[in-house]
């Protein structure tokens, strides 16, 4: 494995260049600006360009205003990546028996098919260099179910066996490939979870998330995204290199009852 000649410990991803999806916000924001601040140059990937802009313009980086569900758009984006963080989402909550088709196959491209095709774009160049790391911001939902999610537990499910045959695949080329498993963590897509299951439990946001989105966790609090983008940070970092193939829960507790 070839070591990064310009790297510091303050700085130990100086001289690599990462890739976030959903960085324009919520975790991929948090995750853009922690890797930016060790040294990484970023491209910072979103639907929405001037979310992507504004978080490149804080972190030195790259914006692409690119929509995961179009493979075509995909093929734009860089190859040059020493680090990449699969990081973009959406969520569809609906039993099984009303549950949108168009909107699960959705889900599916831009959280499973996305990461492969971002796979397969970045892999040759890690290879390349004897170096890299691949970090999928999974969920708590790639190791448990919850009801009237279908869409979002299979693809997290997928994306936890994608990563590690990608972990297999890239161990004897120096490349690392691992999940984070979060729970619920203060995104724009959770607090909108909190508004829209107020009005349909007809109860206030603070009792969805004591009631409803925390039930099954011991630790009765939100993460924060700064939280999430650490682990990715240290999944990158020296002292990880023979960490592969893992998920590694943030949870507060929910996955150990």
């Amino acid at each position: 494995m070839t070591s990064n000649l310009s790297a510091t410990p303050a700085a130990p991803l100086r001289g690599r260049t990462a890739l976030v999806t959903g960085g324009g916000s919520g975790i991929g924001r948090a995750c853009a600006r922690a890797l930016a601040d060790a040294g990484a140059a970023v491209h910072v990937v979103d639907r929405d360009g001037d979310s992507a802009k504004a978080v490149a313009e804080e972190t030195g980086g790259q914006p692409h205003a690119v929509d995961l569900a179009d493979a075509a758009a995909l093929a734009t984006l860089p190859r040059e990546v020493d680090v990449l963080v699969n990081n973009a989402g959406l969520q569809h909550v609906a039993p099984i028996t009303a549950f949108p088709p168009d909107r699960f196959e959705l889900i599916q491209q831009v959280m499973v098919t996305a990461p492969f095709l971002l796979l397969r774009h970045t892999l040759p160049h890690m290879y390349a260099g004897r170096w890299g790391r691949v970090v999928n911001v999974s969920s708590v939902h790639g190791l448990r179910a919850s009801a009237y999610k279908s869409a979002y537990v299979a693809a997290k499910h997928a994306l936890e066996g994608l990563s590690k045959v990608a972990a297999l695949e890239g161990a004897p080329h120096g490349v690392t490939s691992n999940c984070v498993n979060p729970g619920y963590v203060r995104t724009p897509l959770v607090e909108g979870q909190l508004q829209d299951q107020a009005a349909a439990h007809r109860i206030t946001p603070d009792q969805v998330l004591t009631d409803v989105l925390l039930a099954r966790s011991p630790v009765k609090r939100l993460l924060e995204p700064e939280e999430v983008a650490g682990a990715v940070l240290w999944l990158c970092g020296p002292h990880a290199a023979s960490v592969t193939g893992v998920s590694l829960p943030l949870d507060g507790g929910w996955t150990a009852g």
